[in-house]
């Protein structure tokens, strides 16, 4: 398994380059602001091939790079359709006015084809399956992908924007929602093995025992309040 990450843009945002081996077809996650240029020299270093773009929300932090990067390897973005008009309206999905200048000039639109997720789903690409889950709370469309484990390596779950290491996601922007985000954490997040891998869509590394043991909101929804966060630790994301 090669997991290539590496963080891009104002935000810092973490966009993954997911394939069985080097040489071989991949899948890249997020690909958002300034996220181009790691993609391809991404791509050159371990000689991949990418056939799909997918999407764990339409926050421009995430979205930024699609246009380009579908284009350049003529491959589809996948995103779930509560998010989908993020990728042509940007602004509105941060609660600015049309015309306000949003980090200087932005590739925004669609790509030629794009593919909508659901809850549920089990996509096969490039050899890999990824389960995807519908996880709102940060976005009204945000998702999860988690592939399995194997006798090799732990299961892995890209988190987007849901959580992060000691963290969890905004909820302050259009489409966010606190309720639903503890909710998603108790349906999505919980059930996972401790031995999970976190890769989520901003900072380090983390694993699912490390955040039942000491992420604050991950601590409440376990401990059964799922209607509002009795912690005033600080949420990421754009």
């Amino acid at each position: 398994m090669l997991i290539a990450g590496f963080p891009a843009g104002a935000w810092g945002t973490n966009c993954y380059v997911v394939a069985p081996a080097a040489g071989e077809e991949c899948v890249i996650i997020d690909p958002g602001h300034q996220a181009t240029q790691g993609v391809e020299e991404t791509l050159r270093k371990h000689r991949l091939k990418p056939v799909a773009v997918v999407l764990t929300h339409g926050h421009i932090d995430h979205v930024a790079s699609v246009v380009p990067v579908c284009g350049a390897h003529d491959v589809p973005a996948w995103i779930h359709p509560s998010d989908r008009y993020m990728m042509s309206d940007p602004e509105k999905a941060l609660g600015r006015s049309i015309g306000m200048p949003l980090m200087g000039e932005l590739t925004v639109g669609e790509p030629d084809d794009v593919r909508e997720l659901t809850d549920g789903a089990g996509l096969k690409l490039a050899g890999l399956d990824f389960s995807v889950a519908h996880a709102p709370g940060h976005t009204k469309g945000s998702v999860t992908f988690r592939m399995p484990e194997t006798a090799e390596i732990p299961s892995v779950f890209f988190s987007g924007d849901l959580l992060f290491a000691g963290s969890i996601g905004r909820t302050d922007l259009p489409g966010g929602d606190m309720d639903e985000m503890l909710a998603s954490l108790a349906r999505v997040c919980l059930p996972l093995d401790n031995s999970t891998v976190v890769l989520s869509g901003h900072g380090p590394q983390t694993t699912i025992g490390q955040e039942r043991a000491t992420n604050p909101y991950l601590r409440d929804v376990a401990a059964g309040h799922h209607g509002s966060s009795g912690t005033d630790a600080p949420r990421r994301g754009m």
